[in-house]
């Protein structure tokens, strides 16, 4: 099962905030670092993420919303250097942490080398977000429309999946398990999935969550 995660974001905006959404409900604690006072109570209201009230570049205000003890910070404002400066300044405070930054395609590739993971605006939708911020376990390869994505994901130990063959467990309608992540098979009714061995799936956006519970517990 995937450990619960301590997460920083930095923008309460759309993408910020369904970000959350999906995070707090897949079992992470999520904190929202917003600027705008009209964003944030309407965060607050929704008790989706503690939020702190402030600019994300001052020092102060990131050690005040947890950046030290944060197991991930994903800078999804809109402003690509704002995004980066708050990554490196994470960084900065805690060497350990997993920086996630959303980055204009026009501003370069060479922006990729200064964090662990970027997020382009034309495909940084909530979900795509939300998988990046996980990390490893779960990747995105392609969000295919607003409604499909093919994701590779990598089953947990003892999660209800875990062990059993694609006959054998009730994946919801809109869920087809494409092949193993190397490609080589393609997937069968009798296809094991295998603890730790990761899959490519093609899933409807409605039953993601379903199906990471399944996979990742």
């Amino acid at each position: 099962m995937t450990s619960s995660l301590d997460v920083v974001i930095a923008g309460g905006g759309r993408v910020g905030f369904q970000t959350a959404e999906i995070l707090a409900d897949r079992g992470h604690e999520v904190t929202i670092i917003e600027r705008d006072e009209r964003i944030v109570s309407e965060i607050a209201d929704e008790w989706v993420a503690t939020v702190v009230r402030g600019d994300a570049t001052n020092p102060d205000i990131v050690e005040q919303a947890g950046v030290e003890r944060a197991d991930v910070i994903a800078a999804l404002t809109g402003e690509t250097g704002l995004n980066l400066a708050v990554c490196l300044a994470a960084k900065e405070l805690s060497s350990s942490i997993r920086t996630v930054a959303r980055i204009d395609r026009a501003a370069g590739e060479s922006y990729t080398r200064f964090v662990d993971a970027v997020l382009f605006p034309e495909r940084a939708g909530a979900r795509v977000a939300a998988n990046e911020v996980v990390g490893d376990d779960v990747q995105t390869l392609a969000d295919v429309t607003g409604d499909l994505d093919i994701m590779q994901i990598r089953v947990a130990e003892g999660a209800p999946a875990a062990g059993k063959s694609l006959t054998e467990v009730r994946f919801p309608e809109g869920t087809l398990v494409v092949s193993d992540a190397d490609g080589h098979r393609v997937a069968r009714p009798d296809t094991t999935l295998t603890p730790g061995k990761r899959y490519v799936v093609a899933v409807e956006s409605e039953v993601a969550d379903e199906v990471m519970n399944l996979m990742q517990g």
